[in-house]
């Protein structure tokens, strides 16, 4: 695998002149990943065989961003400033994606992706200054483009020194819908998801870190994986057929050992997916479209 970047940029306090800018990666859809996720989510669905179709949103596990100890940042991150534009002392979070899937990729195959930086956006949010990256991921394999994937990244600016996060209630969601999925995301798959995405983020297994320096009350489950359960209950409500079409976006964190539940609601084609917290406030929202 490697990763080459294109149209080198110097940096710039304007954070627009990283629009445009590209890296590509390759990678080979190897089975042993894929199998690692499969008997971490151990959902019950069927094995990975070699040239079978990867699953829905397991493209996360491929393309790693191999940085040597020594680039990261002290949240676990490479620092940014490289791909990504440099907006000094952040903390990282994964907003959401909205994915297409035009043809299969399948275990054992060549793969390449190109990541290009598609909008950088200033907002005030409610306790301080975020900064909204987009990034479409084009993934191919040998039969041509497999899969888009537009990403949401929010870097939120550092508190003030001794401010504390104000509470916020989530928001409410409903139970019901026509499938129901439980799950409980303990400490080990935190660890086992964190290391088959290559991600050092420290928030998803350094519980104390995610304490004391980002104020979450312990560690956070992964947004990418909350999505693949998401994704995973769209196929296994309906057996045989695949996605066209995955969207989702993060409202609030869920925590390690926190039991959760995925409902989804069937309209035609189409699904509504949305994530409960044990509380009864939504985690996630998101949307499924299936292939005719």
């Amino acid at each position: 695998m490697f990763w080459a970047c294109r149209n080198h940029i110097e940096m710039s306090a304007d954070h627009h002149d990283w629009i445009d800018r590209s890296v590509t990666a390759e990678d080979t859809i190897g089975i042993e990943r894929a199998l690692a996720l499969w008997a971490s989510l151990d959902a019950g669905d069927p094995r990975p065989e070699q040239g079978s179709a990867l699953a829905p949103l397991w493209h996360w596990l491929y393309f790693w961003e191999i940085n040597p100890r020594s680039d990261l940042g002290p949240d676990g991150h490479p620092t940014l400033g490289g791909f990504m534009p440099p907006l000094g002392h952040v903390r990282r979070m994964w907003a959401g994606s909205r994915i297409a899937f035009h043809a299969p990729l399948r275990l054992g195959e060549a793969a390449r992706k190109t990541a290009t930086i598609t909008s950088v956006e200033r907002r005030q949010g409610r306790t301080g200054g975020l900064t909204f990256v987009t990034v479409r991921h084009e993934i191919s394999g040998p039969a041509g483009l497999a899969i888009t994937d537009e990403q949401d990244i929010v870097y939120r600016d550092p508190e003030p020194a001794g401010a504390a996060s104000p509470a916020r209630a989530a928001e409410p969601a409903p139970g019901g819908g026509d499938r129901v999925e439980s799950w409980t995301a303990d400490p080990v798959l935190l660890f086992r998801y964190s290391a088959l995405t290559f991600n050092g983020h420290r928030i998803h297994y350094d519980a104390p870190y995610a304490r004391d320096r980002e104020g979450y009350p312990g560690a956070v489950v992964h947004g990418p994986l909350i999505a693949t359960l998401m994704a995973g209950t769209a196929i296994r409500h309906r057996p045989g057929t695949a996605l066209s079409r995955f969207a989702f976006r993060a409202v609030s964190p869920v925590f390690a050992d926190d039991p959760f539940t995925v409902h989804l609601v069937e309209d035609g084609s189409a699904a509504r997916i949305w994530v409960r917290t044990e509380n009864g406030g939504v985690a996630a929202n998101g949307t499924a479209v299936w292939k005719a």
